[in-house]
């Protein structure tokens, strides 16, 4: 079974942009969740919230950013909504999502993996469910940048 995520898309603007989009609060706002509170440096908060008045739930509350390299490279623990929190979000290590942003001729391609998924039906019920989250959210991120 494969139990790591990856997508890839390629995004019209460059490398940096492209990180921007991932890193930056305002971007972040516009295209994957409600709130973010993201500060883009090893240990820095990578926190999402997708319903802002119940900050415990349905966010990213506590995750960091592990490894950046601005425009090439980042790399921050996820947590799991509400219907997976109980298995998902107290674990060492949590998922943790890489995102690289490799240079092309029609701007840049993104690679994403989200990985450490467990071996458990639970945990694969979770990936299941991110696969496509994930596959909506990045259509949400070429959307996005049609229109700025």
């Amino acid at each position: 079974m494969d139990t790591i995520i990856y997508h890839s898309i390629v995004l019209r603007c460059s490398p940096l942009e492209a990180f921007e989009f991932f890193t930056g609060n305002k971007h972040l706002e516009k295209w994957l969740t409600k709130v973010a509170d993201v500060e883009p440096e090893v240990g820095g908060k990578y926190e999402l919230f997708w319903n802002p008045e119940d900050r415990e739930n349905d966010s990213t509350i506590g995750c960091k950013i592990l490894a950046v390299a601005e425009g090439r490279f980042l790399c921050f623990e996820w947590k799991g909504p509400r219907q997976f929190k109980h298995f998902m979000n107290d674990v060492k290590p949590l998922t943790n999502v890489v995102v690289m942003f490799i240079p092309t001729s029609e701007g840049t391609e993104v690679y994403l993996l989200h990985t450490g998924w467990r071996d458990t039906a639970e945990w694969e019920e979770a990936r299941q469910w991110f696969d496509k989250a994930w596959t909506t959210s990045l259509s949400e991120l070429q959307n996005y940048i049609k229109e700025t």
